[in-house]
């Protein structure tokens, strides 16, 4: 039962926060990607990596939006704070997304197992945080793709198997 779905887009970057018009490939990336599902995006934002800033447009996004994409913040660096962030907003992870994001970009380096994607429900929406590379976003995107439509649909109540 396809349907459209609305999606926000945040990008967790300190340096892009700092700029008034930054450029943004990740979330320009991301944007593109989920209008394929397809889905609008209904919010886009740049934040700093700080864990208040990073829930606050969380919280916004999850009051317009059925999926919500974050990219950055995910690595081991003292301001990566993305997963600390998301963690208390959501009410289950969902662990396959991640370990399956993280699997895929082991193709690609060894570094991926590094990364600290999230996956997981807050209020019914579907939450996931990204690497902040664009190349990483394309992967980790890439690895989900297949059972994204149909997470969507049984978030939104609809339990039929494909």
């Amino acid at each position: 039962m396809p349907r459209s779905w609305r999606a926000a887009a945040i990008t967790v970057s300190d340096s892009r926060a700092r700029v008034s018009s930054p450029a943004d490939p990740s979330g320009d990336l991301i944007a593109a990607r989920l209008a394929e599902l397809p889905a609008e995006v209904v919010a886009r934002r740049i934040v700093p990596d700080s864990i208040d800033e990073i829930r606050g447009a969380v919280a916004a996004a999850l009051e317009v939006a059925d999926l919500v994409v974050l990219s950055g913040g995910t690595g081991l660096g003292p301001r990566d704070v993305t997963p600390q962030a998301l963690e208390p907003l959501l009410d289950y992870v969902v662990p396959g997304m991640a370990e399956a994001m993280r699997a895929d970009g082991l193709r690609s380096t060894p570094l991926a197992m590094l990364s600290r994607q999230v996956a997981g429900v807050a209020r019914g929406r579907l939450v996931i945080a990204l690497p902040g590379s664009p190349r990483a976003v394309r992967e980790s995107l890439d690895a989900v793709w297949a059972a994204l439509p149909h997470a969507l649909q049984i978030l939104a109540g609809h339990t039929a198997h494909p």
